[in-house]
């Protein structure tokens, strides 16, 4: 028997009686209300949002008797908030994957364990006259069917956008039943297989508008340029819902002026007029100008109402195979962004909204691919009013087809045209009016077909001045631009080069920022920048969608795929963002900030002040940015003054000679000079002074060496040995070896223990998100987690005013030919002075080996009651060899507890790179960790083996030691849990290697001073 396509099954429709897409506007009855945009001062206008009660079902068939009618019983049923995800809301079942169905691949069928919300409200609604009434769902997942006081009003799909209905024959005075049943599963599921939770339910707004039955149906403005981009064409075109209307006049304004007025004749109800602007003021990202166009007419009735319109001025285009904006090629440094809030799930706030647009613009990101599907619609007016480039994406993802070997197997299908199509439709005729839209996406990772080029053509009619991308057209042929994902930097180079008559790149997904990460962006950048064809990119992704708990001891922590024993799932996949949960910013964020500076500052000749800034803005001149200049050696300050900025075109770079008493700064120690570029007044995102960027350079002649000074003590040293141990100790020191395992037991000063334990040798880091496709061979076929040293011999010689012990040993792991000879070698002087060298030299011996080690370097369980760091360094954040730019050298102080990186998925975390050295003090006292070359370390108050044990924050077990790594290499974090590996130049092997350094204790305010010698060579 033939299996019974259900309502929400046919994909042959797309809505009953839903109403046709049209860009957001709101009527109001004056100016003085119209001008402030403020949707809820408009007429008519009554926002629904709040209780509902709600029904809960396994699945649509279960629905009772007659729940559609006015009659109904709803006062016994649960109460939810609306807007709201229902499996947030304790409804249902949380679930998280990226690529995969929860269901079996049948389309258009859906399983009949369909989770069904019945939705209710009572509304009063009074004076019904002769009006309209129209309500507005703003977005439902997966599909739903209206019913008003019993009676059936239409059905709808396509989860991310808006469906309107008109329900004016089906209301009266007085109460009002609405009844909304909401499928999560449906045909349109097929089509919203995206990267995220599956969550269902009314997650966003529900409206009601009471409009007059003659007023304006739809509005549209378009912007055209003269040749030189001077002068534009403003075209206002639109309908009303009658033929009433037959003039209407049209003000403009910009920044509350009146700038221009003309009236505009309305036939059969329709309207379009052609209106010069000379010489307007544009918009772009970085200069995001903004006009309000106000549409006045007089209905039938003599009321008047007044609609304003919000616009920029711009053309986005492609000529001579160049994106330009306004004529000029623009650059996108830019994010992919999910609607997503920790407690709401997709259901966001204005000021979640907010907040990420503002930290996007601080942090110098000027583009936002809105991923995978229509964002919410204030997100756009955002956009316009901050100045974000934004490609909108339909609401349409497939990508669990790629696991069946059919990518394509409804994309080429022609039964399912009208769904892909209508998805792009709405999408265009909702966000059509946004100047910060500039260019229309297919939709995301749906193999490829017909129906795609059935959206381009629909697109293109609609509008022909936007941009039109699908990343899964390979040969671009329905698209205006080529698009890829996680290209290698290779194969991205060969691209930028191959630009003979092809079309623009751009990378719509690169730099998978999953937890520790993303590495390698300098990289990227210098190669997008390098070939013109190349414009640029989106991170993935923005945000951390991590779902938000509060312990009984009440830490917050953050759930994600797995947690809530969903499966199949992808586990912490979604935990991938440049930004943690509660919108913190990620160290990436930081260093994407600094990789993509709008500013850059190169040095000429530092020992005659000279450097090179260039400007990569694409609009904005430097002029007037103000330049802090500081001149500081280590703590000290030398001098520090702010100089103003001169002209500098966009594009274009300047030699400056920084206006500071060299003679002056030739006087001290390591002078460094810190650059800060800050903005000179306020900004609609920034406060006065907001940094925009900085740098910092060596003034090379004042580089310090460090030197040996040795220093005469009357000091006898004691030693002692037995069968196990060798013991150097004098009133000052007591230095414990073992002589069975070859490793430094204790290391006192004074009677106080310093050193419990090591140093040892590790090739072990706690797996980063971008190890994951090497830990497998790294933990089960080379064993590197169990790599363990074998002592070979100790020897020891006295000294007149030290001991040299030598030790012997070598570094392997389960099963491995290859390895490392290693020979540690201490001097201890009669002050206590701890002097190490350690030389390891590689043994390769067969084939099997590791093509790259999480590191080499030294780890020592340390006192944790010197819990306070000083070091010098590159900081205060965390920084790795392919993530450091954004951390300049300087002097920095932390506790212990405040060197890790809470990552929502605990890993490797806290390195600080280029390090000359560290200090950890307690009181006055502190012990100095002095460094013979620069090197990178981790200091933690836990193990690594408790990192790796705990799944969530807060949850990791602390020692009773602080465990102090210091690396000869650490490799890099790269990008590879979705994109380029490490680097090779990032990658630590097995490799010959040496790493000096020098313990010893000291009093605080002699920090700097001992820093720069060592006691013993």
């Amino acid at each position: 028997m033939k299996r019974e396509m259900k309502r929400w099954e046919n994909i042959h429709l797309t809505g009953i009686n839903r109403l046709s897409a049209h860009t957001d506007f709101y009527r109001y009855r004056e100016f003085s209300e119209a001008l402030t945009l403020n949707k809820e001062m408009s007429k008519g206008y009554l926002l629904l949002d709040g209780e509902w009660k709600f029904l809960f079902l396994e699945a649509p068939e279960f629905s009772p008797l007659n729940f559609e009618t006015g009659d109904f019983e709803i006062n016994s049923l649960d109460s939810i908030e609306v807007p709201s995800c229902w499996q947030i809301q304790g409804y249902g079942k949380m679930h998280y994957t990226d690529v995969l169905y929860p269901f079996p691949i049948n389309p258009p069928f859906v399983p009949q364990e369909n989770p069904t919300g019945i939705y209710f409200k009572d509304l009063i609604l009074e004076n019904i006259k002769e009006e309209k009434i129209v309500l507005k769902f703003n977005g439902v997942d997966s599909a739903f069917d209206l019913y008003v006081n019993g009676q059936q009003v239409g059905y709808s799909k396509g989860s991310r956008m808006p469906s309107e209905f008109d329900i004016t024959e089906y209301v009266r005075n007085g109460s009002n039943r609405l009844t909304v049943r909401v499928y999560q599963f449906s045909d349109g599921t097929y089509l919203e297989d995206q990267d995220m939770w599956w969550l269902s339910g009314i997650f966003r707004s529900v409206e009601l508008f009471r409009m007059n039955t003659n007023t304006l149906e739809d509005v549209y403005i378009e912007t055209i340029p003269d040749e030189d981009y001077k002068n534009f064409t403003l075209k206002v075109a639109g309908k009303f819902l009658t033929s009433e209307v037959t003039e209407m006049k049209v003000t403009l304004f910009q920044k509350d002026e009146r700038v221009d007025d003309f009236t505009i004749e309305v036939e059969n109800g329709k309207f379009q007029v052609l209106r010069n602007m000379v010489n307007p003021l544009l918009w772009n990202a970085e200069e995001p100008n903004l006009y309000v166009a106000t549409l006045e007419y007089e209905l039938k009735n003599g009321e008047k109402e007044i609609i304003p319109v919000r616009f920029g001025v711009r053309s986005i285009n492609v000529i001579d195979n160049e994106i330009r904006l306004n004529g000029k090629r623009i650059f996108f440094n830019g994010v992919n962004r999910h609607d997503f809030n920790p407690t709401m799930g997709r259901t966001v706030t204005y000021d979640d909204m907010l907040q990420d647009v503002l930290l996007m613009k601080k942090h110098n990101i000027n583009a936002v691919r809105a991923a995978h599907y229509p964002n919410n619609d204030v997100f756009y007016d955002l956009c316009d009013e901050y100045g974000l480039y934004v490609i909108n994406e339909t609401d349409l993802e497939c990508h669990g087809f790629e696991n069946t070997g059919n990518y394509n197997w409804i994309s080429d299908n022609e039964l399912w045209e009208k769904q892909y199509v209508d998805r792009a439709v709405r999408m265009v005729k909702r966000d059509r009016n946004h100047p910060s839209v500039i260019m229309w996406s297919l939709g995301n990772e749906s193999g490829a077909g017909r129906n795609f080029t059935a959206m381009y053509d629909a697109i293109k009619e609609m509008d022909s001045t936007r941009l039109v991308h699908y990343e899964g057209d390979r040969v671009a042929a329905y698209s205006d631009v080529y698009t890829t994902m996680y290209t290698r930097l290779n194969a991205l180079e060969e691209i930028g080069k191959d630009s003979e008559g092809k079309k623009p790149h751009i990378l719509c997904e690169y730099a998978h920022a999953m937890g520790n990460g993303p590495g390698g962006l300098t990289e990227y950048q210098e190669i997008m920048r390098k070939y013109p064809r190349l414009q640029g990119g989106f991170v993935w992704e923005w945000y951390d969608h991590g779902i938000q708990q509060v312990d009984e001891a009440g830490n917050v922590y953050y759930l994600y795929g797995g947690d809530y024993g969903d499966f199949p799932t992808n586990g912490n996949f979604c935990i991938d963002g440049l930004v943690f949960p509660d919108r913190t910013p990620s160290p990436g964020l930081i260093e994407y900030k600094k990789v993509i500076e709008p500013i850059v500052t190169e040095e000429i000749d530092l020992n005659h002040l000279k450097i090179k800034v260039k400007n990569r803005y694409d609009f904005r001149n430097l002029s007037g940015i103000l330049l802090h200049i500081m001149v500081k050696s280590f703590d000290q300050l030398i001098e520090e003054k702010t100089i103003s900025l001169q002209s500098i075109a966009a594009q274009d770079e300047m030699e400056i000679t920084l206006p500071i008493n060299l003679e002056n700064a030739l006087k001290y120690d390591d002078a460094r000079i810190y650059l800060s570029y800050l903005e000179p007044e306020s900004t609609l995102y920034a406060n006065e002074g907001h940094l925009i960027t900085s740098e910092s350079f060596l003034i090379p002649a004042t580089k310090v060496e460090k030197e040996y000074i040795s220093k005469a003590l009357d000091a006898e040293m004691k030693i002692e040995e037995d069968q196990t141990q060798l013991i150097l100790e004098n009133d000052q020191f007591r230095t414990v070896f073992s002589k069975v395992h070859g490793i430094l037991l204790s290391y006192q000063i004074n009677g106080e223990e310093i050193i419990q334990k090591g140093p040892e040798l590790t090739l072990w880091r706690a797996v980063i998100d971008n190890d994951m496709y090497k830990k497998d061979d790294w933990i089960n076929k080379h064993f590197l987690k169990n790599a363990k040293e074998q002592f070979v011999s100790i020897e020891y010689q006295v000294n007149e005013g030290f001991v040299d012990v030598e030790i012997k040993k070598y570094m392997s792991s389960i099963n491995q030919a290859w390895g490392f000879n290693l020979i540690y070698h201490y001097r201890i002087t009669q002050d206590g002075v701890l002097n190490l060298h350690l030389k390891g030299e590689k043994v390769l011996r067969g084939n099997e080996i590791p093509q790259m080690l999480p590191r080499i370097g030294i780890s020592m369980n340390l006192n944790n009651e010197y819990n306070d760091v000083t070091w010098y360094g590159r900081g205060d954040s965390e920084s790795y060899q392919d993530s450091k730019r954004s951390q300049s050298i300087g002097l920095y102080h932390k506790c212990v507890e405040e060197m890790h990186t809470d990552y929502v998925y605990p890993q490797e975390n806290g390195s600080r790179c280029d390090t000359s050295f560290l200090a950890l003090t307690k009181g006055n006292q502190s012990i100095l960790f002095n460094f013979k070359e620069l090197r990178d370390f981790t200091i933690h108050d836990y193990e690594t083996n408790a990192l790796e044990e705990a799944k969530h924050r807060g949850k990791i077990e602390k020692s009773p030691y602080n465990v102090l790594t210091i690396d000869y290499r650490q490799s890099g974090l790269g990008s590879n849990s979705c994109g380029e590996e490490q680097l090779p130049k990032y990658r630590v092997q097995i490799e010959d290697f040496e790493i000096g350094l020098e313990i010893r204790r000291i009093h605080n305010e002699d920090l700097i001073e001992e820093s720069k010698f060592f006691r013993a060579r």
